[in-house]
């Protein structure tokens, strides 16, 4: 059983189940599934100021709160007791690839040859961490929820927002992936 818990699972297992979400929290409550809405609510319970954003009534969405914290704790766990200690699968067309660039370690989730503090420090390692992070949230604020927020639950309630988010998030990390990125990694 613990076996199953550490592979990948495929998409026709893992897709329905993150799509069934949708549902159950329509049924249990009218909510809806999104992530990059609880930094918000952090900042209401957290920060007493008097700024118009912050104020509503964030122990509404407790709930949500605690889904976060959740995805947190078993991430933790997950990387503590669940890590597969084998290298991670790579096709083997993309591990040429980013040889090129120099990254030959697959040993992590993300290549240690970018994702570390001494990179950080670097043009390439700079852009990548802090430029990406920005950007991520910069877009997801613009966009009015995250890619979980739009795609899961706008798309499931038909809202046309969600679609046009979508398809702009899909498009902006297909350039990121196959333009962007490369020139990045070449510096």
């Amino acid at each position: 059983m613990l076996d199953l818990i550490k592979e990948p699972w495929p998409w026709y297992v893992a897709g329905p189940l993150i799509g069934l979400t949708v549902p159950v929290l329509l049924i249990l409550g009218n909510k809806s599934f999104g992530i990059s809405s609880s930094l918000r609510h952090i900042c209401a319970a957290c920060i007493p100021a008097d700024i118009d954003f912050f104020k509503y009534d964030w122990r509404k969405e407790l709930w949500n709160l605690f889904f976060v914290f959740g995805i947190f704790f078993g991430g933790m766990i997950a990387a503590h007791f669940l890590m597969n200690p084998g290298e991670i699968t790579v096709n083997s067309n993309l591990k040429t690839e980013l040889a090129a660039y120099g990254i030959t370690d697959y040993s992590n989730l993300v290549p240690v040859q970018l994702m570390n503090f001494k990179n950080l420090l670097t043009l390439k390692g700079f852009i990548t961490m802090v430029g990406g992070g920005f950007l991520v949230g910069f877009g997801t604020r613009y966009a009015g929820g995250c890619t979980s927020g739009h795609a899961i639950m706008g798309l499931s309630n038909l809202q046309w927002p969600s679609l046009v988010a979508t398809i702009c998030f899909m498009i902006g990390g297909f350039l990121m992936a196959n333009v962007i990125l490369p020139i990045i990694l070449s510096l």
